[in-house]
């Protein structure tokens, strides 16, 4: 587990409890959804590269200091990943956003891929993937493993809710990626749905069953 990062911030995990409540309607979760994805991503960020400046302030030259290094590409997996994006885009306004579209066959809970759309330059880029349940893992791996196929070399995986198959699933098939979750629930049930969770984030952020 030395690679999965569960982000225990208070106001992470307040704001975690009105997410799962049933009784939170579409649009109060699509805020909530946003809000916690701003929190993570100050979290996922922290190991950022910093580089020196000089800055003249009104007073004095100051030594300060920007972020260096590679740029960061967000790469929702649809569509309910894309309820975490503009949170992100809150703290990073200058990165990329890719696209992966997969759903998950009914009958054999597998990832089946129907669109892609990624920036031209993910080689360059610190990735995020987006995707508010890592339930069975395999959208993910798969998201990720498209993702590598095309020349990636750094991505990080983002979700709310992780249940432990998929993480497991994740550092299998992908032991070099860091997951981000702000909760490692109980199991999956025999619908592959995560025990307690949140039910279908995708249908809850668009109002959509």
């Amino acid at each position: 587990m030395s690679k999965v990062h569960i982000l225990d911030h208070p106001l992470i995990q307040h704001k975690l409890t009105y997410i799962r409540d049933k009784r939170t309607g579409t649009k109060e979760f699509r805020e909530l959804v946003d809000e916690v994805s701003t929190l993570m991503a100050y979290e996922i960020t922290r190991g950022m590269p910093l580089k020196e400046v000089k800055v003249e302030t009104p007073v004095a030259p100051a030594t300060c200091h920007v972020i260096s290094g590679k740029k960061v590409g967000v790469i929702p997996i649809l569509r309910a990943g894309l309820g975490m994006v503009d949170g992100i885009l809150k703290l990073i306004p200058a990165a990329k956003v890719g696209h992966i579209g997969l759903y998950r066959d009914p009958d054999t809970h597998e990832p089946v891929e129907y669109y892609a759309k990624l920036p031209s330059d993910i080689e360059e880029r610190e990735l995020i993937v987006t995707d508010p349940m890592l339930a069975t893992g395999g959208s993910a791996a798969a998201a990720i493993h498209m993702l590598k196929e095309k020349g990636a070399h750094n991505v990080k995986l983002m979700c709310i809710i992780a249940a432990p198959e998929g993480i497991e699933r994740v550092q299998k098939q992908h032991p070099d990626v860091e997951i981000f979750v702000a909760a490692v629930d109980e199991k999956l049930n025999e619908k592959c749905y995560i025990v307690p969770g949140l039910g279908d984030a995708g249908d809850r952020l668009f109002g959509t069953k």
